[in-house]
């Protein structure tokens, strides 16, 4: 029971750790909370559900399911990551030289905003995502797996790998961390800010469009409203990981999900949502800087 209740919280911390990504890149950049990151995530579930339904309706997961499901994962990331650009431009590029409060009330009234664009256009009740893909179950040493719940932590944890080398490796990665450090210096040796910012956002959208698909799979139920509390969660994780660093966003994911899990199991489910902000105070109260982070 505990060794499962653990792989059910790895299960879900993957989710956590690719929303949180979102997250601790704009902060790193920006140092700004983008609380309508948790929106971009739910929009990125409702894109999966409208998708898969098209393909089903054309016939195209008749003649191959994964294919199917592999161009709604690119499609939703693109449609997601069309988001988070044009909310960039619109709600926070100009606000970039106003006091700190501003963009952050500016996020606040985004989320807001797209909660209620999803409500009014796929409206107030659950939506289902379509059955087409058999799960197998594994069992070994009492433990039981299956292969979604593979997919999702295999997923995850390549994902943060590949952003992990991109920023670390790449000319653009390299130019990101540059802005992060002193915008001014990296404008005069000629970095394009305003574009470093847009991949920024363009990326973590992506990347939040990917855990949100993923999560309509697992748990088959989209609503309007998951994007607020997996939000929360997930800049809880980001916090506990060291908010900035990306390898802290995905341990803060891992321990999050399990901690969740662990305490929904052996203590209460009724206050599951409510452990991810105990969490967050702790870590406030006892290590700011998070597991990963660095002291500024």
């Amino acid at each position: 029971m505990f060794f499962q209740q653990i792989l059910n919280g790895v299960t879900v911390g993957g989710v956590y750790a690719l929303i949180a990504l979102g997250y601790t890149m704009v902060y790193g950049i920006l140092e700004l909370i983008n609380f309508a990151h948790g929106e971009i995530y739910m929009i990125g579930a409702y894109l999966g559900i409208i998708f898969i339904g098209i393909f089903t309706v054309i016939g195209l997961t008749q003649y191959s399911i994964p294919l199917a499901i592999l161009l709604s994962f690119i499609l939703s990331a693109l449609f997601c990551s069309a988001y988070g650009f044009t909310i960039e431009k619109l709600a926070y590029k100009p606000l970039r030289k106003a006091p700190r409060l501003s963009p952050l009330i500016s996020a606040i009234g985004v989320s807001i905003f797209l909660q209620n664009y999803v409500m009014l256009t796929q409206g107030a009740t659950d939506k289902v995502f379509p059955h087409i893909l058999e799960t197998t179950k594994i069992e070994f040493f009492n433990l039981t797996i299956t292969t979604l719940q593979v997919f999702i932590i295999i997923t995850s944890l390549l994902l943060t790998g590949l952003l992990h080398l991109y920023v670390m490796k790449t000319k653009t990665g390299k130019a990101m961390r540059a802005v992060a450090q002193d915008k001014v210096m990296a404008s005069l040796l000629g970095i394009n800010i305003d574009r470093i910012i847009s991949v920024t956002f363009i990326i973590g959208s992506g990347l939040a469009a990917v855990a949100g698909m993923m999560v309509a799979m697992y748990y088959g139920l989209v609503n309007y409203s998951i994007g607020y509390i997996a939000g929360i969660k997930a800049f809880a994780a980001a916090v506990l990981g060291g908010i900035g660093s990306i390898p802290g966003a995905m341990l803060g994911g891992f321990i999050l999900g399990i901690v969740e899990s662990l305490a929904a199991s052996y203590l209460s489910s009724e206050y599951k949502d409510a452990y991810a902000f105990v969490i967050l105070i702790i870590i406030l109260l006892i290590k700011p800087r998070g597991l990963l982070g660095k002291s500024q």
